[in-house]
């Protein structure tokens, strides 16, 4: 078994408050895990406090998250400071981190206990809001930091400086900084390269950029992005599709490799990723709602 694997013997069950299924499909999982006896489990919502807070405590050595993609960047964001691994069973519409389906789990079960899987190692990013010489707040990032427009329907000036030099001037809705794993969410959307997740780099990808330059630039691990946001209305920050932050103009926002690392259990084969991309091309399953 690698070093970065130990044995499971305390698993947490988190699933998606807003579906109803989740929290039932939640207490079949937990009945096959302790069937075993090998394992202690609790279930609760992904927004108990109470559970929460052990996870950051490091009391489990997984989290299973059900839900859709949402479900799994919240997860990713409550279990990377500790380096909890992270296995998602698919219940909403699209699912692209989640790693089971929903007829998959069960068949899983022994081979989770058993150690037969791998964790993937994901990149995560930190964005910094300053406003002046100091640092507003700071926020890590599964998938994308975005600065956009707000509510007024006209685009913002960006300037995107990396490691000190000016990139490019945007007049755009958005700039997207993204990792490997949000290269296909938002960025993808905007028109970004796919990138396998295992890699560590940093896309900036526009959005609907006007007379501005619409290529995609992909920037090593170690580099530094700053956002400088120019602009006489609204325009906002917002993280893996949180609650956005209002800026206000000449904000900066600095953004950077992230301290934390996502740990995703896999049981499949390296090619998988691009078997799901295939698939979900061919047979997008966000055209009836996202979850």
């Amino acid at each position: 078994m690698p070093e970065n694997k130990k044995e499971v013997r305390s698993i947490v069950i988190l699933a998606n408050p807003t579906m109803p299924e989740a929290l039932a499909e939640g207490r079949k999982v937990q009945r096959a895990l302790e069937k075993t006896h090998q394992v202690r489990t609790v279930l609760a919502n992904i927004d108990d406090t109470a559970i929460r807070k052990r996870v950051t405590e490091n009391e489990f050595d997984i989290l299973i998250a059900l839900g859709g993609d949402g479900t799994m960047l919240r997860a990713g964001h409550l279990a990377a400071p500790v380096g909890l691994p992270i296995l998602g069973i698919n219940l909403g519409r699209f699912g692209f981190l989640m790693q089971l389906r929903l007829d998959d789990w069960k068949a899983a079960v022994p081979r989770l206990l058993a150690g037969e899987y791998k964790l993937e190692h994901r990149m995560m990013l930190q964005a910094e809001l300053l406003r002046g010489d100091a640092i507003l707040q700071t926020l890590q990032v599964v998938n994308e930091a975005v600065v956009c427009r707000g509510k007024y329907v006209r685009p913002i000036r960006v300037v995107a400086s990396v490691d000190g030099y000016v990139l490019a001037s945007y007049v755009a809705d958005g700039l997207i900084a993204a990792t490997p794993t949000g290269s296909t969410g938002y960025a993808l959307a905007a028109n970004g390269p796919i990138l396998p997740p295992e890699l560590r780099n940093i896309l900036i990808i526009p959005v609907a950029p006007h007379l501005s330059m619409e290529h995609a630039v992909v920037l090593p691990e170690g580099a530094t992005v700053i956002f400088s946001h120019e602009t006489d209305h609204e325009a906002v920050l917002s993280v893996d599709g949180h609650e956005p932050i209002h800026l206000e103009d000449g904000d900066r926002v600095r953004i950077s490799s992230g301290a934390h690392t996502l740990k995703f259990v896999v049981f499949k084969d390296p090619g998988y990723f691009y078997r799901n991309l295939s698939l979900y091309m061919e047979q997008n399953p966000s055209r009836n709602g996202l979850k």
